[in-house]
């Protein structure tokens, strides 16, 4: 006896392919459900958290940033320096009308040339790089920049947009196998490399102007990079690899950033 079976492959890929678009469909409406523009930028945003689990999340990461960083530099001096730019920028700047309170920590590690920002102004910066600047006003440069990442809402805007591109990947892969889901990836990380890439340009025009409202000189921004550019080496790795702009064109933006903001 012979059995007919007619569309069974062909339905259940319909029906995956539905429940796909259902998915990527959702993902968007639940991505631009959350578009609000940001008071102290001007920019349009899609955040999912509020400031208040922004401030928790950045509380509950600090104890594990000073671990992994080998615990806080022990100079109470060079603390007193960060805490003292580091308010003079928010104080003089747009950062003091945010719901954030910052605070600031020099982290001990020598060999890292680092600085970063987590959620709710929590900020970082190590002793490998501090030890490298020159003088104040790079110290400046570097923590406007980081206060710029904070008052942009960078972290919760990054985090609404993995959420989308998780949804999206999830989406192609249900209607359209594995194979087509790993180049969805692909292609979702080299989009959130390149918007990372626009938060660092971002922050930096940010940190110019807080430079330059708290009477710091943003030339000295400049520095930094080359800095930046000698600690990553020749081997460095390319900027359409990398989710940080090269120095070089950092420097370009930085550039026209003070002539913007120069009265």
């Amino acid at each position: 006896m012979t059995i007919m079976r007619f569309g069974g492959r062909s339905s259940g890929f319909k029906i995956r392919l539905i429940i796909g678009v259902i998915i990527v469909l959702f993902s968007f409406f639940k991505y631009y459900a959350n578009r609000d523009t940001n008071p102290y930028t001007g920019k349009s945003q899609s955040i999912a958290m509020t400031v208040d689990q922004e401030i928790a999340i950045g509380l509950r990461s600090v104890p594990k940033m000073i671990e992994d960083y080998g615990g806080l530099y022990p100079s109470q001096q060079a603390q007193e320096q960060v805490d003292r730019i580091g308010q003079k920028l928010v104080k003089n700047s747009i950062a003091s009308q945010s719901p954030y309170q910052f605070d600031f920590h020099l982290l001990r590690d020598p060999e890292s040339i680092n600085a970063f920002a987590l959620p709710g102004g929590q900020i970082f910066i190590t002793y490998g790089l501090y030890s490298r600047l020159q003088n104040e006003d790079q110290l400046a440069g570097v923590l406007g920049h980081e206060i710029g990442h904070v008052v942009a809402r960078h972290s919760a805007e990054r985090i609404a947009k993995q959420d989308l591109t998780q949804g999206l990947i999830s989406g192609v892969v249900m209607g359209g196998g594995e194979g087509t889901g790993q180049m969805a990836e692909m292609i979702g990380n080299v989009i959130n490399m390149k918007y990372e890439r626009g938060d660092e340009l971002e922050s930096d025009e940010l940190g110019v102007k807080f430079m330059l409202d708290a009477g710091f000189q943003p030339e000295e921004m400049i520095g930094v990079m080359e800095i930046l550019k000698e600690a990553a080496g020749p081997n460095r790795i390319p900027e359409m690899q990398s989710t940080h702009p090269d120095p070089e064109n950092r420097v370009e933006k930085i550039i026209e950033a003070i002539a913007k903001y120069r009265k």
